[in-house]
């Protein structure tokens, strides 16, 4: 089969990409057939991982679109994926929103590869590799310092990507580091998975599935999520499911059952 346009050269599509499979969820075009069989097994075991998936993409659509509201023209993307289907960028160009910088991060290789390519053109916009667990680091990047000003307010969005980073590497001194490089009127935008119940066997399958994934996943409780948000104040309606956080903006419909993550938008003061 013949390489599409948007995929790097040098990516393996024989290798599922977690990434890429996100991708598949948000019903993307950016994905492979490795990715969309991995895809389909884990939806085997867990189908309402596209819903939650989905919701977290319309949880950052109004988060984003929210700040801009505020005058937030700064967005710093951690652990960004592959920027399609209604990403940062998109969101602020769909306001008519000229004169913002968003800078995309990513630990991924494959991930940085599709972004670099996808973006090239896309003026006010950066694809930094990195590690989101070590802020010090990201923040140094040339390509942060020279498209964001820190003497501003900035947005720093962890858009369900915690649940990939386990307790021994500390997140809740990952979101604090982030947070002290934005003066006040910063915001930390924050999705996680997560329950306060325990596992059904089909949900644990699924968690078992991404646990052996080259980026496993970590549940968390919803007071966890709290804890990660140290002394941030979260905005109303505060610490909610992805889909329950300000659904009237887009009209968007609360599914009925149980939510399967958390969500929050908070402000440094």
């Amino acid at each position: 089969m013949e390489r599409p346009s948007w995929a790097p050269a040098d990516v393996d599509s024989e290798r599922p990409s977690v990434a890429r499979v996100y991708d598949y969820y948000l019903g993307g075009s950016h994905n492979f057939a490795a990715d969309r069989a991995f895809a389909e097994q884990v939806l085997k075991a867990m189908p309402s991982v596209v819903p939650l998936v989905r919701s977290n993409r319309a949880f950052l659509r109004r988060a984003v679109a929210t700040l801009a509201d505020l005058g937030i023209r700064q967005f710093l993307d951690l652990g960004s994926g592959i920027p399609t289907v209604g990403n940062v960028h998109e969101v602020l160009a769909d306001a008519g929103i000229t004169d913002a910088k968003v800078v995309y991060v990513d630990h991924d290789p494959v991930a940085v590869a599709h972004s670099r390519l996808i973006l090239a053109d896309v003026p006010g916009t950066a694809v930094v590799a990195g590690d989101l667990r070590n802020p010090a680091d990201v923040l140094a990047q040339p390509q942060v310092r020279g498209l964001l000003d820190f003497s501003r307010p900035v947005a720093f969005l962890l858009v369900a990507v915690l649940h990939f980073v386990p307790d021994e590497d500390h997140p809740a001194e990952i979101v604090a580091g982030y947070a002290a490089a934005g003066v006040p009127g910063s915001h930390v935008v924050l999705s996680h998975a997560g329950l306060d119940r325990e596992l059904t066997p089909a949900e644990a399958e699924a968690e078992e599935m991404y646990r052996k994934s080259p980026n496993p996943l970590i549940l968390r409780t919803r007071q966890q999520v709290e804890r990660l948000l140290g002394d941030l104040t979260p905005l109303d309606p505060g610490i909610v499911s992805p889909w329950d956080w300000r659904p009237e903006r887009d009209g968007a419909t609360v599914p009925e059952g149980e939510a399967l993550g958390f969500a929050a938008v908070a402000r440094k003061d």
